[in-house]
């Protein structure tokens, strides 16, 4: 019923500029994943960073007790894997493809000496890394004070925004490819809490869901729901 089109929305507030994307790209090589594959390990060695030019990736943590946590997702024009190059420390996240990821890998030296070499991308990166440590705190401090309703509704809100791959029908829909477990792993809630809040927005007709997906219809009542 639903049919994506080719078309993924523009992210806001691009990191980096398209002359530095270009410089990027000079100073690696493309390659791809499939879905499921990982860009990164966690524990593995700093060895490399990727900028994401298309698909779209998961960034995810494991815990003691095994839990799995999904710490950010990816899209064009973002890197992943650059802290580690900085300090030299082994990966603390692991990044896998949530669909089919192509991404401009840049060796771990050669990435240094890029930003040695132009200061404006050593500041976009820095910047970039400074955007998502207030996001990060953010997210921590809400985690205690909202619902899960209104957690699970920031997430499909910020994803659809950000990542959301547009339809054909209805119009102005947002598809949103991330399992239950990968949404309440992001919302830092239960996998039951999911399936219950995607129950009722559904009934809301805010939601339609599908195996692996779900189809944002409507951002702004979806956006007071976030807001509660």
């Amino acid at each position: 019923m639903f049919q994506p089109s080719s078309a993924r929305r523009s992210e806001p507030n691009e990191p980096f500029t398209p002359e530095e994307l270009l410089l990027f790209r000079s100073a690696g090589r493309v390659r791809g994943w499939e879905r499921g594959e990982c860009l990164m390990r966690e524990g593995g060695p700093p060895d490399y960073v990727v900028l994401v030019v298309g698909g779209l990736a998961k960034v995810t943590a494991e815990s003691e007790n095994g839990y799995t946590s999904v710490l950010a997702l990816r899209g064009p024009g973002e890197l992943v894997g650059e802290l580690s190059c900085l300090d030299g420390i082994t990966r603390s996240a692991t990044v896998t493809a949530l669909e089919r990821v192509e991404g401009v890998v840049l060796g771990a030296d050669a990435f240094r000496r890029l930003l040695e070499q132009h200061g404006t991308l050593a500041l976009a990166v820095l910047r970039s890394v400074v955007a998502r440590l207030r996001q990060s705190d953010d997210q921590r401090a809400e985690h205690g004070a909202r619902s899960a309703r209104s957690m699970l509704a920031r997430v499909l809100l910020d994803v659809a925004v950000r990542h959301g791959v547009e339809i054909s029908e209805p119009p102005g829909a947002l598809a949103v490819q991330m399992n239950q477990q990968e949404l309440a792993g992001a919302a830092a809630i239960s996998r039951e809490s999911v399936v219950r809040v995607l129950r009722a927005m559904q009934q809301a007709e805010l939601v339609v869901t599908s195996r692996g997906r779900t189809v944002v219809l409507d951002l702004h009542r979806l956006r007071r729901w976030a807001q509660e």
